[in-house]
């Protein structure tokens, strides 16, 4: 059985179309990166390039 890698499952993509939960915001995902040592993603989105969101403050749409 092969193990799964958590880099391979981010919940977004570049260019996806996401809520900022908090404000209800519609955003576009700009860049994701993997935090290794918090096992978790976070992303930039465009609309707030100097922020950072984790994957539980946003919501697909």
């Amino acid at each position: 059985m092969r193990a799964v890698n958590m880099k391979d499952n981010s919940k977004f993509k570049k260019n996806d179309l996401a809520k900022i939960i908090e404000t209800d915001e519609r955003v576009t995902i700009l860049k994701s990166k993997y935090i290794s040592n918090m096992k978790r993603y976070s992303y930039i989105v465009k609309e707030h390039p100097a922020t950072f969101y984790f994957e539980e403050e946003l919501e697909k749409l």
